[in-house]
């Protein structure tokens, strides 16, 4: 797996478990989902990611180092 997967496969999880536990637990919950939230859209603009540096230090390469071709 490349780190651009395991991103939107942990983003997603962690979306999904906050908004479900926003629903049946506590709605004090869906703040977690806004700091994804945030902490997605700010990525998009300063290209770094908290989560993407952790990645890399637990091993897993971009998508081109990895030799996977994009479409």
């Amino acid at each position: 797996m490349n780190i651009e997967r395991a991103l939107r496969l942990i983003a997603g999880a962690f979306v999904m478990a906050s908004v479900l536990l926003g629903i049946y637990v506590n709605a004090n919950f869906l703040w977690f989902t806004l700091f994804v939230g945030a902490n997605l859209f700010q990525s998009a603009f300063t290209n770094w990611c908290p989560m993407m540096a952790f990645l890399r230090r637990c091993g897993l390469r971009p998508a081109a180092a990895a030799g996977v071709a994009r479409p």
